[in-house]
Formats: structure tokens, sequence, C-alpha cells
């Protein structure tokens, strides 16, 4: 293999997903760091979710006011009117997130459900950024979304799990089990290794409650095993998390 094969296939791209939501701003603010820091393109992912379009579609559909609490049929018309109003919204954060950053970067915008449009768009060298979406109803505790947790279990990349809480402040890459990707040791969160014994997953919450800095390493099959015990475990940790794909 010549080098310049070599540089294509260590080639590393930064997908951010991007919404209406806060959480997905914090996370493409990583993503622009990461991007910047890694010397990699940034691709900016907005899926238009075909479930809203077709659920406007029923007679009984409606929209209730976030501040008058009346409710409102729901027409496609609306909702189309309300995605390209949310497509104007993530074009303008995009553009402010990169400004003077020298970063390389693309918008895509596609059509379909949110999981599938994004598996067909990510490869296994790349690093996909996700926010922690959303809020339990029951509390105000922080929890992963169903989007979140399908694509950790899914994606055939590197995926870095973050909220806007969790500043990026480099540290020891926390693992459970060594060894380490030498990509991972390259990237501005990480300066050190530290290894991390978990009985379980309430075990490896207490251990990590009162960290700040750097990150946590899961292997897929270690944050299977941990799911199982806690699935909003990933939520209360309070670092981001990088999860690695099974290998091929």
């Amino acid at each position: 293999m010549n080098s310049e094969a070599v540089q294509r296939q260590q080639a590393r791209r930064v997908l951010a997903m991007l919404d209406a939501s806060r959480h997905s701003r914090t996370a493409l603010q990583a993503a622009v760091e990461l991007a910047r820091e890694h010397r990699a393109e940034l691709v900016a992912l907005y899926v238009e979710d075909e479930n809203l379009l077709r659920s406007a579609d029923f007679p009984f559909a409606c929209e209730v006011g976030a501040r008058s609490g009346l409710a409102r049929p729901l027409t496609v018309a609306a909702m189309q009117a309300t995605l390209s109003r949310q497509l104007q919204a993530v074009s303008q954060a995009l553009e402010s997130a990169v400004a003077g950053d020298g970063v390389a970067y693309s918008l895509q915008v596609t059509r379909g459900g949110v999981v599938a449009a994004t598996l067909a768009r990510v490869t296994a060298n790349d690093i996909l950024v996700l926010g922690k979406a959303g809020f339990s109803a029951h509390g105000g505790g922080a929890r992963l979304g169903s989007t979140c947790q399908a694509l950790l279990l899914q994606a055939p990349c590197t995926v870095l799990v973050y909220a806007e809480d969790l500043p990026l402040r480099p540290g020891p890459l926390r693992v459970l089990s060594p060894p380490v990707p030498e990509a991972l040791l390259q990237l501005p969160l990480c300066t050190a290794v530290e290894t991390v014994q978990a009985r379980s997953a309430g075990h490896l919450e207490h251990q990590l409650q009162r960290v700040r800095n750097g990150a946590l390493l899961l292997r897929r099959a270690e944050l299977r095993a941990l799911a199982n015990e806690d699935p909003q475990l990933l939520a209360k940790i309070p670092v981001p998390v990088i999860v690695l794909p099974d290998p091929v």
C-alpha cells in the first residue's frame, strides 16, 4: 500500500448530528473542537424525520403551543415549514460554530428515519458526536434519548457521547480494559490512560461521580453489559463517553 493510500485509509471525519435541541448545538461545539485539533473534516448531518411528516398526515394530528397550551391542527404544510425553519437555524449554528476556526466542513441534509439515515453516512474511520438528548419527564434528570442509544449500539465507528454540561477538559482516558487504540490517544481529550475497576454499573457510576475531566472509554460489549444493569448509566457519567464499535 503506497503512502497516499495509507493517508486516505487513516483519514478521519468528525460527524455531528444536528437538530433544534440545545444538546445537539453543544455537541456541535465539541465536534468543531475535535475536528480542529485532529485536523479532520467536520460533517454536520441534519435529518428531516419522515416519521414527523407522516404523523402530520393523520386527520387527528395536532400540536400544542408551548406557551399558550392551546391545541391546533397539525398539517403537512405546517410541519414542512417547521423543518425548513429548523434547517435554517441549524445552518446558522454551523456557520457560527466554525467561524474563524479554519475547519473544513459541510452540511448534509437528508430525509428519512434518523437512525437509518445516520448509519448510511458514517464509516468505520469516522468519529460520530452525539448529544445526550432530552430530560426525564419525572424529576428533571438527564436521560439518553432513544436515537442516541440506538446509534451507540449500531454505529460502525467510534462514538462520542456529549452533554451541554460536560466541557471538553483534557485528562485521563479511563478504560475498563486495555489496550487503547493509538488514534484515541491523539484526541485532545486524552492525556494519559487510567484503568478503572468496575464490578457493576453502580460501582462505575460511584467511581466516576466526582471526575470532571478526560473521558470514559467503553467497548461495545462492555456498554451492552452495563446497559443491561442500568440503561441510563451513560446519562449519569459526568464526563464525555467514547464507545468503540465491535471488532470486524
